[in-house]
Formats: structure tokens, sequence, C-alpha cells
């Protein structure tokens, strides 16, 4: 906090999240908002069943200082916990936030930090309505996000798939990992297109949490659903392992991200390991009653997404890939624990 004594950066901070309140359906919820040592809010209707989710970010493991600005790593906290949200079936409602700042992180950054934070919760009609400032050895955000349905029965989990179902996906893969290989690796950039690299970033950078497409997804028949931080592999067997299921994923039917073909020719990889293993895309794999496979496709194309359908849940234990040629392989995904 060097340009700016601590209270006045909180004051400032305050300031900010206050302005998510007018813009959040639980604007009438709230009795006591931020400033004081606790939030207060009371039931509204229509908010029977109640999910929340923590997330963080750490400087050296979640993203880089060098390449993601301040205002991204809010968005990227955010959006995360609110991924996990979507993956329940979940309205947002409200979100706390930690942030642990180092010595070199200055009041100015701080509140680029939170106009990332605020940017996102208004969008999605999230208010923030509390949280805490600390000094920390490496820039980290945490973050608690509160979701609502109408009732239990309205959110789903990762164990309620079926032997048959259909594994299906949101949007696209690889996008986010080819997007990180460029942030890591600037001199890749003059091999690909401006474009390419521009979008392949911007996966990395500022994942959309698919808030609107997870409802409607559970309303329309998806039992079981995830959201896909580890990587298409990981959090399939994620699935897997909750509903005690195997899995099998056919490659040819995963829908690839633009310009993630381009990035790994460029890093002389195999796309399909950016696109089985690489984490971050923040898409929702849902399992989907064959039944309900049509309403399902069509809820996705009214929250403006493409629900593809790219496996089976078998009576298997583990997580296979076929390949095109009809060879299967195992599954794996991204380790958050792994510094990058």
């Amino acid at each position: 906090m060097r340009s700016s004594p601590e209270f006045d950066l909180i004051a400032r901070v305050r300031e900010r999240m206050r302005a998510t309140l007018r813009a959040s359906p639980s604007a009438s919820a709230v009795r006591v908002g931020i400033g004081d040592d606790a939030a207060v809010t009371v039931p509204l209707p229509g908010r029977g069943a109640t999910a929340t989710s923590v997330d963080a970010l750490v400087d050296g493991v979640g993203f880089r200082r060098r390449w993601c600005p301040p205002g991204a790593v809010g968005r990227k906290a955010l959006g995360a916990a609110l991924s996990d949200l979507a993956a329940m079936g979940a309205q947002p409602g409200e979100a706390y936030v930690w942030l642990g700042m180092p010595e070199d992180f200055d009041a100015e950054e701080a509140l680029e930090l939170c106009d990332g934070l605020a940017e996102l919760a208004e969008r999605h009609g999230v208010a923030i309505l509390g949280g805490d400032l600390t000094r920390a050895p490496a820039l980290a955000v945490s973050v608690t996000a509160v979701g609502y349905a109408a009732d239990p029965e309205h959110l789903v989990g990762r164990d309620g798939a079926l032997e048959g179902d259909a594994l299906c996906a949101t949007g696209s893969f690889g996008g986010a990992a080819a997007g990180l290989m460029l942030l890591e690796h600037p001199r890749m950039e003059a091999e690909v297109e401006p474009l390419v690299r521009d979008a392949c970033v911007a996966r990395q950078l500022d994942p959309e949490p698919l808030l609107r497409g997870g409802a409607a997804l559970v309303a329309a028949g998806a039992r079981a659903m995830v959201d896909v931080s580890d990587g298409l592999g990981a959090d399939a067997g994620h699935l897997a392992a909750a509903s005690g299921l195997g899995i099998e994923i056919e490659l040819d039917r995963v829908p690839v991200a633009p310009g993630v073909a381009e990035v790994a020719t460029a890093a002389g990889r195999d796309p399909t390991e950016l696109v089985v293993s690489g984490g971050e895309d923040y898409e929702l794999l849902c399992a989907v009653p064959r039944l309900a496979l049509a309403d399902c496709v069509a809820a996705a194309e009214r929250c403006d997404t493409r629900l593809t359908e790219i496996g089976r849940f078998t009576d298997g234990g583990s997580v296979r890939v076929r390949l095109p040629g009809g060879r299967s392989v195992p599954a794996s995904g991204h380790d958050h624990l792994r510094p990058r």
C-alpha cells in the first residue's frame, strides 16, 4: 500500500464494492452490507436452497503477475467461484473476497483488481458484501460465492449420472491452455495470427462463468455436472468417480477452441494435449439422459452456448479417450498444485 494509507484504500474499495449491490437481485435481502463487522441478509422468496463455493488464486500457481493485469486477476478469481455455482445450477447472489497483497503491490493496483471483481459481479448480478485486505508474501485472492435455487431438487452435484447417459460439454476446449502457452512464451506470438493470439489469451485471462447455461441445463434434465477447471480429462474423472461409473470420450467429437491447433504447432506440441489435459476452460460437463438430450441442446442454445455430446457413461471405473483411429487411452488433466 505504498501510495495510499490503509484506511483510505479500504474506504475506496468499499465504495466500489457497494456499487455491485445496486445491480444485484440480492439488494432487497441485505440488511447490513460491506463496511461492518459482518454482512447480514434475510431469506428471499424463491431461495429455498443455498450453494456456497470458495476459490482462490495465488501468484505463481494460478497466474503470474508479469502477464496477468490486476483487473484480470480479480475477474478470474470471481469467475472461478461463480463457475462452481454454475455447475450446480445455482443462480448467483453474494460474494465475499479476501485479498493478500505483497509489499510491491500498491493501492492503485489493488483498486484495479477490485474494479475487475466488481465489473464481473455487476455483469452477473452479484453483490460483493464483504471481505478483508492484508499483507501477504505473494498476491493472492480468495472468493466465497453464494448462490441460490428455489429448491434443493433444482440443484445437481457430480454424483447423479447413470450408466448409458450421454456425456455432454458446452463450448470448446483447449483455448485457455493455448492462451497460457502464449503468455508464458511471448516469442511464440510471432508464429500465430493476432486474432488467434487475442482469442486464446482472452480464454485464459477472462473466463466467463456459464451461470445461465448451468441453470438451464439442470432445468432441461441434466442430472450431474462439473465445471472444467482442471481439464476435460480430469473433470470427466471427477464426474465418473462421484457417480461410481466410467466414461468414454470420443476425441473427434470434442469441439476444439479456435487457435489451439496453430498454437500447438508453434510450440511443437500435440493439440490433443491442450484439449484433453489443459485446464481453465470453465466449460460445463454434464450427464444427460438420452430422452433429455434434445431439450438440453435447445436450452444451451437459448443461453448462447453450444452443447455437444462427446461421450458416454459406462460401467467401468476409468476415463478413457477414444482416438479417431479407434485406440483408447487414459485421460488426464491439469494439476493446480504444480507451480507455473
